[in-house]
C-alpha cells in the first residue's frame, strides 16, 4: 500500500527535529518539524484489541536534522492469518523513514478478537489557539 493513502508520506521533504517515544511498547510516537509542526502515531484503543511498537530498526539520530526523503507505509492486512499467532486477528505496520544519512522503520504490532482495527493513526497535531479577551 502506498503511504498516499494514510497520510505518512507528508513527511516527505520536512526535517524533523525530535521524535518522542520512538520505543518498543510505546504506544504513540510524536514528530516535531523544523517548520514547527508536530505529528502523531498512535492507536485509540477499544475493547478486545492491542495496537504497540513491536520494533525500531535503525537509529533515530539517522533521521533527524536531514530532509526526508521517502516516508511510506507497508501492513500485512490482506496476507492469510499464520497458524503460530494466537489472536484472531493480526496486523503487521511498517512505517519506513529515509534520509541520505539513514533509514527507521517502525514496526506496529496489533492484534484483536477480528472486530476491532488494528490499524496505526498518522496525524498532525493542531495548536488550539484561544482568543484572549
Amino acid at each position: 500500500m502506498n503511504s498516499f493513502e494514510d497520510g505518512f508520506s507528508v513527511l516527505e521533504g520536512k526535517i524533523i527535529t525530535k521524535i518522542e517515544g520512538a520505543e518498543k511498547d510505546s504506544e504513540r510516537i510524536t514528530f516535531y518539524t523544523k517548520c514547527g509542526k508536530k505529528y502523531l502515531m498512535w492507536h485509540c484503543q477499544d475493547c478486545c484489541e492491542s495496537v504497540s511498537v513491536e520494533d525500531i530498526c535503525g537509529d533515530v539520530e539517522n533521521i533527524l536534522e536531514t530532509p526526508i526523503l521517502t516516508a511510506y507505509k507497508n501492513s500485512n492486512k490482506d496476507n492469510s492469518h499464520p497458524r503460530d499467532y494466537e489472536s484472531e486477528s493480526y496486523t503487521w505496520t511498517f512505517y519506513n523513514i529515509n534520509t541520505i544519512k539513514g533509514s527507521l522503520t517502525i514496526r506496529w504490532y496489533g492484534t484483536s478478537n477480528g472486530y476491532y482495527s488494528e490499524e496505526v493513526d498518522f496525524e498532525e497535531i493542531k495548536e488550539v489557539e484561544y482568543d484572549k479577551k
